[in-house]
């Protein structure tokens, strides 16, 4: 299969992801984080890397921050979004304020609406979000939930897509079982050989490789896709699943 090319695109960023030899747009809360994200970028290809400090949970500074992109850099042709947070905790003792920090974080800061219609003008353009196998499994807490959420929502959106004619305008939902980031903090896995975790490195080369091929899902692992049908809670016994995701404390203090 051949693989389109990055080159001429302008690919907007929430959170870090880098290797692309294009005009890159960074965006994130992490200002120390963003100029680190640009760095990097620039050392591995990018041509122009922007960045811009912004809150996508926040719906008001995310239309205000894409209308100066537009203004600055010009129409975002690739999306990436990237950004997540995990606070590990279960359904019944998580707090309302972290309930919906976390569907404001990882489901509201979608910034799709904000980038779509300019591709679908134009018939081109590229809509990534990243998600989890947890959206897959339904695991035991509400993360999954919110995750599982941006994955009905790219579905819908690739259907909306097909029935409206936009067939330039392609989507990919990322759902990785776990990835050794700060988000992941304190997470072991059970099973390393049938759910391993990823470096950060080897998810961005599957990441960019699954755009350029085009693909709707990228399950890593495939194994964790299996785990999707009505038998789940069997396999989840068999390989500890929910327990290890209770170490799981990612971003939350760590009593």
């Amino acid at each position: 299969m051949q693989k389109k090319s990055f080159a001429g695109e302008i690919v907007l960023i929430t959170g870090s992801i880098n290797g692309m030899e294009a005009a890159l747009v960074l965006w994130d809360l992490d200002g120390e984080g963003n100029k680190e994200t640009s760095r990097l970028a620039q050392k591995t290809g990018a041509t122009q890397v922007f960045v811009y400090h912004c809150d996508c949970s926040n719906r008001e500074e995310v239309c205000e921050q894409a209308d100066k992109v537009r203004k600055e850099v010009g129409d975002v042709t690739i999306l990436i979004n990237n950004a997540g947070i995990l606070l590990g905790e279960k359904f019944c003792d998580v707090s309302d304020a972290d309930f919906e920090k976390t569907l404001r974080v990882n489901f509201f800061s979608q910034t799709c609406k904000a980038f779509l219609p300019a591709m679908m003008t134009c018939n081109h353009g590229h809509l990534v979000s990243t998600a989890s196998a947890a959206g897959l499994l339904e695991i035991t807490d509400y993360y999954s939930a919110s995750k599982c959420a941006v994955i009905g929502m790219m579905g819908a959106i690739d259907s909306e897509l097909y029935h409206a004619g936009r067939h330039g305008v392609k989507a990919t939902v990322i759902c990785p079982y776990f990835i050794n980031t700060k988000l992941a903090k304190g997470f072991q896995t059970e099973s390393p050989r049938i759910l391993p975790v990823y470096d950060a490195e080897c998810a961005a080369s599957k990441i960019m490789d699954a755009i350029q091929k085009e693909k709707f899902y990228l399950i890593m692992p495939l194994t964790s896709y299996f785990f999707a049908i009505k038998t789940k809670i069997l396999f989840e016994s068999c390989f500890k699943i929910p327990s290890s995701v209770d170490k799981a404390f990612g971003q939350k203090k760590k009593d």
